[in-house]
């Protein structure tokens, strides 16, 4: 029997793209978690911020392990192995819902995530080097809109699945007897069980699917035993590698932390005064829609323009966005907030491809390096909850304005290579 045809770039990028949807609708599902587990079991900020902390916690603690994954199966492989332990985590909250303990839903998030840090660890360089090494930003961005069309679309279904029901404010909750609040809690906790369940029957066909499909099986132009020699410490001598693990931690942490305090910054009488399912659905889902729209422009338009300057003009626009929302009110102060996901947009992608320039066989473990700086999205947001509790919660935004303040200076200045760098040698493509 002839060997199976193995599938063009242009296809493989397709199905790739597919999984960038999945791990942004399944991330996003955290903005409607934290506003709905904050009123069922009466949480202040900085605890519901643990919801952030629990999933993007896994991508200190897993990256370094998921690179040595992707290092042994190569990328096509750990796709798979990662779509399977995401649809473990998510099958995971069926009997979190059961034992109405906010422990255990942070303890399936955690699953769930560490399968998605094995699809970023394999899926961004491999879009990355699956073409003309000129154009990778172009096409992360590209993948990273389908990514925020995956945001998109989780909000209004989640607002509709998960905050549909009736919430009881904390005085009421405090005045029910000890059997109705665990008839109440039991109730609003089975409310995630159906949007998950359907989301771990996507993912473990997705990995069948891509397990199947013969997707071209990427190798830098090196000797994989060279690749084997080198240490996290090599990748680490390069300024622009290490300024860059840290504008990813900085801006993963900021947009995360602007999505997650937006339902109740949004519900709040003296900005948009309405209720946490009106916001979700109709408003905070135009956060990453904007953030589609700017990285379908984006991807067009790094072809044409300076890469540097375009991420130093976004990140600065994000940053005086978020002054206007903070020194303004009513609709000023929420269109502002909204609009910082049309200049979110290229910031992931731009960084990561500028971060891992002219590494040729240093890219892998640098890439783990990235990845696990979106650790920066269970800190972030947590001192941003910390900042809410003391100060108020249109204060608190200077914690995420500070980051843009550094991607800013990263744009112009810490991302320019210096000293000797392998040359951008080309992907190859080899059987699986």
């Amino acid at each position: 029997m002839p060997p199976a045809r193995t599938a063009s770039t242009r296809v493989a990028l397709v199905v790739v793209t597919s999984i960038f949807f999945m791990w942004g609708l399944l991330t996003s599902l955290n903005d409607v978690l934290i506003p709905h587990l904050k009123a069922v079991f009466d949480l202040n900020y900085t605890r519901a911020m643990l919801v952030q902390f629990a999933f993007f916690g896994a991508y200190l603690l897993v990256s370094i392990p998921a690179g040595k994954v992707v290092d042994r199966v190569g990328y096509k492989q750990g796709i798979v192995i990662g779509l399977l332990v995401a649809g473990a985590g998510a099958l995971l909250f069926l009997p979190a819902a059961a034992s109405r303990s906010y422990e255990v839903f942070l303890g399936a998030l955690f699953i769930l995530a560490s399968g998605i840090v094995l699809l970023q660890v394999s899926a961004n360089p491999y879009v990355s080097l699956l073409g003309d090494p000129r154009h990778a930003a172009s096409r992360l961005n590209l993948a990273q809109a389908f990514n925020s069309l995956g945001h998109a679309v989780s909000l209004p279904l989640g607002g509709m699945l998960i905050l549909g029901g009736t919430v009881l404010g904390a005085d009421a909750i405090a005045a029910l007897a000890p059997a109705d609040l665990a008839a109440y809690q039991l109730g609003q906790a089975k409310a995630v069980q159906i949007p998950y369940a359907g989301l771990a029957l996507i993912l473990l066909a997705l990995a069948g699917g891509v397990w199947a499909f013969q997707l071209p099986a990427l190798r830098e132009a090196t000797e994989a035993a060279a690749r084997q020699k080198h240490r996290f410490a090599d990748v680490l001598r390069h300024a622009h590698v290490r300024w860059g693990v840290l504008a990813i931690f900085l801006y993963v942490g900021a947009e995360v932390a602007i999505g997650s305090i937006m339902v109740n910054y949004l519900a709040q009488p003296s900005i948009g005064n309405m209720d946490a399912a009106t916001a979700a659905e109709r408003y905070v889902v135009l956060y990453p829609l904007g953030a589609m729209l700017g990285r379908f422009l984006g991807s067009a338009l790094l072809r044409r323009v300076d890469v540097r300057l375009m991420l130093a003009a976004f990140a600065g626009m994000a940053a005086l966005l978020l002054g206007v929302t903070m020194t303004t009110e009513g609709r000023v102060a929420m269109w502002s907030v909204i609009a910082i996901g049309l200049f979110n947009s290229i910031l992931f992608p731009t960084i990561f491809t500028l971060a891992i320039e002219r590494l040729g066989p240093l890219t892998e473990k640098a890439s783990s390096l990235l990845v696990m700086a979106i650790f920066g999205g269970a800190v972030v947001p947590l001192l941003q909850g910390a900042a809410a509790d003391r100060f108020g919660v249109q204060s608190s935004f200077t914690v995420p304005l500070l980051c843009y303040v550094y991607i800013a200076w990263y744009a112009w200045r810490g991302s320019r290579v210096t000293g000797t760098v392998s040359a951008p040698a080309p992907a190859q493509a080899v059987r699986a």
